[in-house]
């Protein structure tokens, strides 16, 4: 049994929260926002502990914290926890409660990142100021770093930090951070819990189709706009390939044995039948994704546009980048172009190392009734960035949900929130894991 959690964390885990939320951070993509107040507020808590902090900027206004925790054992590599500070927009007259007011009602914290990640961020503090009350000294080094512009391109977050000041992560092989090793309940009376180990590439598109202008009621067998809805169109209906990596076949295997089902991966339409709902783990990561997302053109009824954008968030598995633009260019055709909007590697994680397992002893410790897998993201995260490093990264932001808590649907979704004794429950795993790293 590891050491108890310093019980003040479980206090200001709630708080530090709350607060984080109340502070505005939206990133509108448009370079307006502004993560300062929420980076000097995480700063004045990491220095309140006697964790002296880093804060720098590429911009102004959008500042990332930097801080190193020193480890007992100078020959293990470092662990890099990291969490992002901005979040994305959120209109108020659709909430229950605004989106800002960190509201703690019947035991639930309500606002914009209360899930993505402000939650996380909230348990690093926690844990951290935790340890600097107890004396505790983690075994690896420990970089604390939370960032600006995770829900844009990054570039004035991770990006910035790891192209501009690598020295920061000197020592660091791995790192955790959001989406990972929440309880998802199968509806059959079984809590899972998904520890990501993956995440498909980013690939969102500019497609400019171009033809000639001219006088609406006439006829144009150069329509720009015609040539652009075809290519979206086949774009939009395109069936990718299955494509299974290491960590899908890992979680699905994983998954079979849990429901005491072979495991047959040559017929994986069948698998994930017998899986039941358990199948929404791995069914998003089996292959490539193309989806239409934004259409541009024209400024008159009457008046044919020499030209026609449109926008499509793009993501390939690990390995499948080229047979995505193989089939991008397959897809337009010879009259629309396209090219990386914004474009972040895929990431593969190992399952077996010692770090998946100490998550995975962490999980079962405080939820002995739950069973981790490994599973990829659909998405991306800061890690994609802090890959170019050499840092594996890995989904660990643990909570423990009750059942009907819909937690995919708090990404980006109203009426986000998440339940008090889930941050308690995180703050014990993490400081678990953290301490025996």
């Amino acid at each position: 049994m590891a050491e108890q959690v310093d019980e003040q964390a479980l206090d200001e885990v709630v708080t530090y929260t709350s607060d984080l939320i109340r502070i505005d951070t939206t990133n509108r993509g448009g370079g307006d926002c502004r993560e300062r107040p929420a980076a000097e507020y995480a700063a004045a808590r990491l220095a309140d502990a006697g964790i002296e902090p880093t804060l720098l900027e590429r911009t102004e206004g959008r500042t990332n914290v930097v801080a190193r925790i020193e480890g007992s054992d100078p020959s293990a590599g470092a662990l890099l926890l990291h969490g992002h500070l901005d979040v994305v927009p959120a209109a108020a007259a659709d909430w229950s409660v605004h989106p800002f007011s960190g509201e703690i009602l019947d035991g639930v914290v309500w606002g914009r990142g209360a899930v993505d990640m402000k939650n996380m961020d909230a348990m690093i503090l926690a844990v951290v100021r935790g340890w600097a009350r107890q004396g505790v000294r983690p075994r690896r080094d420990i970089v604390v770093a939370f960032t600006a512009d995770e829900e844009a391109s990054a570039e004035d977050g991770s990006g910035f930090l790891a192209d501009r000041h690598p020295g920061l992560f000197e020592g660091c092989t791995e790192g955790i951070s959001e989406s990972g090793a929440f309880t998802f309940h199968d509806g059959n009376g079984r809590q899972i819990y998904p520890i990501a180990a993956g995440e498909r590439g980013t690939a969102w598109l500019k497609l400019t189709a171009r033809g000639r202008a001219g006088h609406g009621s006439k006829v144009n067998r150069d329509n720009a706009v015609t040539r652009l809805a075809g290519a979206i169109a086949r774009i939009g209906a395109h069936e990718w390939p299955l494509r299974l990596t290491p960590t899908v076949r890992a979680a699905l295997t994983e998954l079979a044995a849990l429901y005491g089902i072979e495991s047959d991966l040559t017929d994986v339409d069948a698998l994930l039948e017998k899986l039941g709902p358990a199948a929404k783990l791995v069914e998003p990561t089996l292959r490539n994704s193309t989806n239409p997302t934004m259409l541009d053109a024209g400024y008159k009824v009457n008046v044919i546009p020499g030209e026609a954008l449109a926008h499509v968030d793009g993501r390939y598995m690990p390995g499948g980048e080229e047979e995505f633009r193989t089939t991008l260019d397959r897809l337009t055709g010879p009259y629309v172009d396209w090219e990386f909007h914004h474009r972040e590697v895929a990431l593969e994680s190992p399952v077996d190392s010692a770090t998946f397992a100490g998550m995975r002893a962490a999980i079962e410790e405080f939820a002995p009734e739950g069973h981790v897998v490994p599973f990829c993201m659909s998405g991306g995260t800061d890690a994609k960035q802090f890959s170019r490093l050499g840092i594996t990264g890995y989904g660990f932001t643990p909570l423990k949900l009750p059942d009907g808590y819909d937690y995919a649907a708090m990404f980006h979704g109203v009426d986000e929130r998440v339940p008090v004794e889930a941050l308690h429950f995180g703050v014990r795993v993490l400081d678990r894991f953290l301490r025996t790293a």
